[in-house]
């Protein structure tokens, strides 16, 4: 019995020490989220306004431009992954990778070509693992991404897009990302980044009508300008959005770890001091015994 005993209180030292980690992990998380909803929310003002410059010069002007002309028959797309350079984060990576890959399955199916761009380490070893070639990589930053990050990504996306397929370059670019909608909710979001849709509605702009702009050389540098910022400004809210997505889900999952390792501790230690009470009361049964047969031994020799 006192191995069985030594047994339980080994498993609960483990376990203890496994919940200590969880623990600091939750705090850790829980006190990135609000850094990281302060910075999604610090670039949203900027993102707003960009988004409706290029739409106001879209509207206002008839360049063809190659950053917001569709080609007839796409050939080949580029789809960008953002996942998380660290685990212990529950469903986060699983969900979002599934997202890219129910998107490739669906542009394969519309006779596409897809070539995979992954931020993060745990999207590359995935992708690695199953042999699959990937057409760009980074990570290093997935949990506090800086704008030079997005602006090496999206420059290395603008310059596929612009190449002509015959040499090696994209028809279309898609983004896979995690949206933070709260602390408890992140859904995995597929958008298509280039080339621009440009849509003809009846409804009013997001915050008002557009001023009327003079373009300045043109409308087509004006676009030049703008457009690779504007991809820039999207992939960099997308990766503030899956910074804070990853951060959340850590903290929900190491948050269950603790409470299943509280759980484990009260089970062994229950476990133990039946063991150590078992162990006692075989002890006292042993004295008892034995006292009693020393007694009757006493009594016969009288």
């Amino acid at each position: 019995m006192g191995a069985q005993l030594r047994v339980y209180r080994r498993r609960i030292r483990s376990v203890s020490a496994t919940k200590k980690i969880t623990r600091a992990q939750e705090l850790i998380a829980a006190s990135r989220i609000v850094k990281a909803q302060q910075r999604v929310a610090a670039s949203k003002p900027y993102a707003d306004e960009l988004t409706r410059a290029v739409s106001a010069v879209a509207t206002f002007s008839s360049t063809q431009h190659p950053l917001t002309t569709s080609v007839e028959r796409p050939t080949r797309a580029a789809v960008l992954l953002v996942t998380s350079d660290r685990g212990f984060a529950g469903g986060y990576n699983s969900n979002v990778i599934k997202a890219a890959e129910q998107l490739t399955k669906l542009l394969e199916d519309e006779g596409k070509e897809v070539r995979r761009y992954v931020i993060g380490s745990k999207g590359i070893g995935f992708f690695q693992f199953r042999e699959m070639d990937l057409a760009g990589q980074w990570k290093g930053f997935s949990d506090r991404p800086e704008y030079s990050d997005a602006k090496k990504v999206a420059g290395e996306l603008i310059d596929a897009f612009v190449t002509p397929t015959d040499e090696g370059g994209v028809d279309e670019i898609h983004l896979v990302s995690t949206e933070f909608v709260s602390m408890l909710t992140q859904s995995p979001v597929a958008v298509r980044v280039l080339p621009l849709a440009v849509e003809e509605t009846d409804e009013p702009p997001a915050g008002g009508p557009f001023p009327l702009y003079d373009f300045e050389p043109s409308a087509e540098g004006v676009l030049d300008a703008l457009l690779p910022r504007y991809v820039e400004s999207r992939i960099f809210n997308a990766l503030l959005q899956s910074a804070a997505s990853e951060h959340a889900a850590r903290r929900r999952a190491m948050k269950s770890a603790t409470e299943n390792a509280e759980d484990l501790i009260r089970t062994l230690s229950r476990l133990a001091n039946n063991a150590r009470q078992s162990e006692i009361t075989q002890e006292i049964s042993e004295i008892v015994g034995g006292a009693n047969a020393l007694a009757d031994a006493n009594a016969g020799s009288d």
